[in-house]
């Protein structure tokens, strides 16, 4: 269920940025006079009541998606990480070096040939 939520949230957002950028903007009148061409896609009176309710419609679903997206990921808790873990151990004690009671005998000096 949040798979699709989540598919149907990606495809909403890039269909309104690709809506908004379509759009014609307050000052294209004058992008017109510098090269910019007067007729649109949409014809002559352009698309700017169907883009307007396009926008508010992927507007709603934006954020129904956002809002149900959040109240899932609240219900969703999966615990801590840490839950799980068990303590470190204390370290291992390092033996004791014992010294001899009695001193060893020294090694037989090699004589050379």
């Amino acid at each position: 269920m949040v798979a699709a939520v989540i598919g149907i949230h990606i495809v909403v957002c890039i269909t309104m940025v690709i809506i908004v950028l379509l759009q014609q903007g307050k000052g294209a009148e004058v992008g017109a006079v510098f090269g910019g061409s007067s007729s649109t896609v949409f014809g002559a009176s352009g698309a700017g009541n169907f883009l307007t309710k396009l926008t508010w419609g992927c507007a709603v679903l934006f954020f129904s998606t956002s809002i149900f997206l959040a109240y899932a990921s609240t219900r969703r808790v999966s615990g801590s990480i840490f839950e799980g873990r068990t303590a470190f151990p204390a370290k291992a004690a390092a033996p004791s070096q014992t010294v001899p009671a009695h001193p060893l005998a020294p090694a037989p000096a090699h004589k050379n040939p």
